[in-house]
């Protein structure tokens, strides 16, 4: 899941089963399909830490979008820019918009938990909103592994909704999803313990432009693997 506390709870805790919630996770995004853009568009966090990437990155770095969704506006950004972006999504419908809309990116529709990914293979990860129906241990796991992919120097810019919530039934803009996160300040540790350093953060208040929305915090790290 990407945003979410639209997050209007329904049925408080829940056992996750396995792997379903990316299936879960992919129904849900096939449905919001270019919904999901025009809600977060004007996102001005997002867009800042676009910028904060871009200013970092060399000529034609190489950069991993997890949870990449329409493409637009993270994979635009970065291509417009002149790098080279590989996004992952587990719906095959925000795949198919990704493709369409930037076609200089690649798109690969899979659950990026289970997505071979080699040490030292991209300059920056952007990870906008994308663990949410993970439970805690995958996300730290692959944080882990999204840190090890990164070169020495590179940077990750991870946004998320910082609830102590784990398992939690609720509704996002119209959908039902299962929703697992972490306080801010527990996520930076598990940020730090996955190998990277919080070089800065933001926490701001948004309401996504959907009118089941109500005001969601959003949390933006911005971390470098020293």
């Amino acid at each position: 899941m990407r945003g979410s506390r639209d997050l209007v709870t329904t049925a408080g805790r829940a056992g996750l089963n396995g792997r379903d919630d990316g299936k879960r996770a992919a129904a849900v995004f096939d449905a919001l399909g270019s919904g999901y853009e025009k809600a977060f568009a004007h996102s001005e966090a997002h867009h800042r830490s676009l910028e904060w990437l871009l200013g970092r990155l060399a000529p034609g770095s190489r950069v991993l979008d997890v949870g990449s969704g329409t493409g637009r506006p993270t994979a635009a950004a970065l291509t417009g820019a002149g790098h080279e972006v590989l996004g992952v999504d587990v719906s095959p419908v925000m795949v198919e918009l990704a493709s369409r809309q930037v076609p200089e990116a690649t798109f690969r529709c899979a659950d990026v938990r289970e997505l071979p990914l080699d040490e030292g293979s991209f300059h920056a990860v952007c990870v906008y909103f994308s663990l949410l129906q993970m439970d805690r241990g995958e996300q730290a796991a692959l944080l882990g592994r999204l840190a090890r992919a990164l070169l020495p120097g590179g940077s990750l810019v991870l946004a998320t909704v910082p609830l102590d919530v784990e398992g939690v039934d609720a509704v996002f803009m119209g959908q039902p999803v299962r929703v697992t996160s972490f306080a801010g300040d527990d996520l930076v540790e598990v940020v730090a313990g996955a190998g990277l350093t919080v070089l800065a953060e933001e926490n701001v208040l948004f309401t996504p432009d959907h009118p089941e929305a109500v005001p969601e915090p959003h949390l933006f790290l911005y971390c470098g693997r020293e």
